[in-house]
Order: C-alpha cells, then sequence, then structure tokens
C-alpha cells in the first residue's frame, strides 16, 4: 500500500488517465456524497473531507442529523438519498443502520441513482458484499468498509481515527483503493472474508457493547454498596483490567473464580439475589465463562474448580426453576 497524499488546501482534482477502450482510471481526490447523518456518517465524511475529498452532498433527516451536519460539514448541502447519489461520481459512502442497509441500496439501485463504475460504499460491520448486490447489478463497485471504534458524532471523534482498523471486505480489484481510503482517514485494513463478517460484526458487538453494559452494571453495585462516586473506584481498576487482558490475554485473570473461591462466589450470588436480581443471571454467565477460560489456560485446576462449578450450576437451577 502506497502512503496516502498530504492534502493541499484547495487541490484541484487529478484529471482520469484514459487509454483508447479503457475505464478511466480512480482519480486521487474524490467527489463523495454521505448518506446518513449519523454518528459514523458526518464523522468519516468530515475525515474524507479533511483528507482532500470533495463531499458534495449528504443525507439527513432527523434534527440531530441535521445538527451533526451543520458541526462537522459545514456548507455542505443536505439532499435526498437518490439527490446525494447522483452528486457522488466518485464515491457515495452509506451510513445508515444495518437492518435498513438493503432497502436504502435497493431504492437507489431502483431508482436509477447509481452508475457504473461509482464506488458503493458501506459502514455496517455486520454485512459484507452481499447487501450491495443491487448497486453491483447496474456496474457500481462494491466496499464494506466499517471503522472499529465507538463514535459519539462529535469531532472530538476525528481525532481518534488515527491508527484504528477498519473491517474492509472488498473485490479483488478494489483493494488498492480501499486500503488507499482507509490511509486517508488514518487506519489499518483488517481483510475480512465475506462470510467471516459477522462473525467479526459480534466480536466487536460483544468485547465494547457488552463492556458498557458490565462497566454500567458494575458502577451500580457498587452505588448499591454506598460507593457514592464508582467511576473513581472503577477507572484504575478497570483500566489495568483491559490493558493486561489485551496484552497478557487469559493470563491477566484474576479474581475468585480464577481461585476457585466457592465461598467467596457463592456470597456474591446471594447478595445480588437480595439486591439486584437482574444481575444474577448475567453474574452466572460471565462467571462459567470465566472459569472454562481459566481451565482451558492452566490458571484453574479441574479439581479446585468443581465446587465453584457446583455453585454457580446450583444458583443456575434456582434462577430457571
Amino acid at each position: 500500500m502506497s502512503a496516502p497524499l498530504r492534502p493541499r488546501p484547495g487541490a484541484p482534482r487529478r484529471a482520469a488517465a484514459q487509454s483508447a477502450g479503457a475505464p478511466a482510471a480512480t482519480p486521487r481526490f474524490l467527489t463523495v456524497g454521505v448518506i446518513g447523518a449519523g454518528r459514523v456518517g458526518a464523522v468519516l465524511g468530515a475525515a474524507l473531507a479533511a483528507a482532500g475529498h470533495r463531499v458534495v452532498a449528504a443525507a439527513g433527516v432527523s434534527g440531530a442529523s441535521r445538527a451533526r451536519l451543520a458541526l462537522l460539514l459545514p456548507g455542505v448541502p443536505r439532499r435526498s438519498a437518490t439527490s446525494v447519489a447522483r452528486a457522488a461520481t466518485d464515491l457515495l459512502l452509506l451510513a445508515v443502520p444495518d437492518d435498513a442497509l438493503a432497502g436504502v441500496v435497493a431504492g437507489l439501485a431502483e431508482s436509477g441513482a447509481l452508475r457504473p463504475g461509482q464506488v458503493v460504499a458501506h459502514t455496517s460491520g455486520a454485512h459484507g458484499l452481499a447487501v450491495l448486490a443491487p448497486a453491483a447489478a447496474v456496474g457500481a463497485r462494491p466496499l464494506a468498509l466499517h471503522p472499529a471504534m465507538t463514535f459519539t458524532g462529535t469531532p472530538d471523534d476525528l481525532g481518534r481515527l488515527a491508527g484504528i482498523s477498519y473491517g474492509v471486505t472488498a473485490p479483488a480489484e478494489l483493494r488498492p483503493l480501499a486500503a488507499r481510503l482507509v490511509a486517508d482517514l488514518g487506519g489499518v485494513p483488517e481483510w475480512v472474508g465475506e462470510a467471516d463478517r459477522p462473525l467479526y460484526h459480534a466480536a466487536l458487538a460483544h468485547g465494547a457493547n457488552h463492556l458498557v453494559t458490565l462497566v454500567n452494571e458494575a458502577a451500580d453495585r457498587l452505588r448499591d454498596a454506598g460507593v457514592a462516586q464508582p467511576e473513581k473506584v472503577l477507572a484504575p481498576l478497570l483500566r489495568a483490567a483491559l490493558e493486561n487482558a489485551l496484552r497478557l490475554g487469559d493470563d491477566a485473570l484474576t479474581g475468585p473464580v480464577s481461585r476457585g473461591d466457592a465461598g467467596t462466589v457463592e456470597r456474591h450470588l446471594a447478595r445480588l439475589a437480595a439486591t439486584a436480581p437482574e444481575s444474577v443471571a448475567p453474574y452466572l454467565a460471565l462467571a462459567r465463562r470465566t472459569a472454562d477460560r481459566a481451565i482451558a489456560a492452566g490458571r484453574l485446576r479441574p479439581v479446585d474448580a468443581e465446587s465453584l462449578l457446583g455453585v454457580l450450576a446450583g444458583t443456575a437451577r434456582e434462577v430457571a426453576a
């Protein structure tokens, strides 16, 4: 992958080299349209503009979307989805919810807004190229380009894009352009096979989305225990745990489950059942999975795990009853 060119303010787009009978080469700086001015679309549109690409139109319906466009893409006209698609001669970026993506693609293809040679890229982690089949059928070039990052939809996100990974699924002939776009965004491509997109996305959702739930569960239980500012207790502990887990894998595991402390876990479960019964099932599921990983990693001997697994199984039966 070649190094990205530094954008120059007001740099003109290069004319595409074209030989007799050959299609025009993709220009260095692209004419871009963004459909979906949610947290992801508005930020990526702003990042592409900062890299020198020309964002000519964007679609966003809600008040929040309009506010994001005004903040992150000032001066970019807000248009209907079909108008944006027609204006985006080089790259159309679809940043819409996963379940809405197929309908948006089909509608654009049926409307005649897409054209041969145009790159149609979506930002969904769950989908690959199959969802873009209607666009490909009319000659557009399909690309799945998912940033592995959580977004707030504010200018702060632009600084967080540096060095992040993008889950990319692309036809072979489009890989150089995909790599260049990722480089322009300051990221690194991770090439994900079409069949592996759901697993790729499940891993990210399991790690990031469930982490937010887990942290907030822990904060709520600390409040139940009388801790006025649980974030101050959790912040250094959780940062160290995350850094150690990323660096050491299962060797970072500590705590009562990894030691086989059945009595401690039993007391945890009894108090949770009395104070926050909705937290018992998640605790059980994570404790059981933690025990399985600790055993597999050699951190917990099977003989030491017997009492612990018995406590977990007994409580699970009580919850199910």
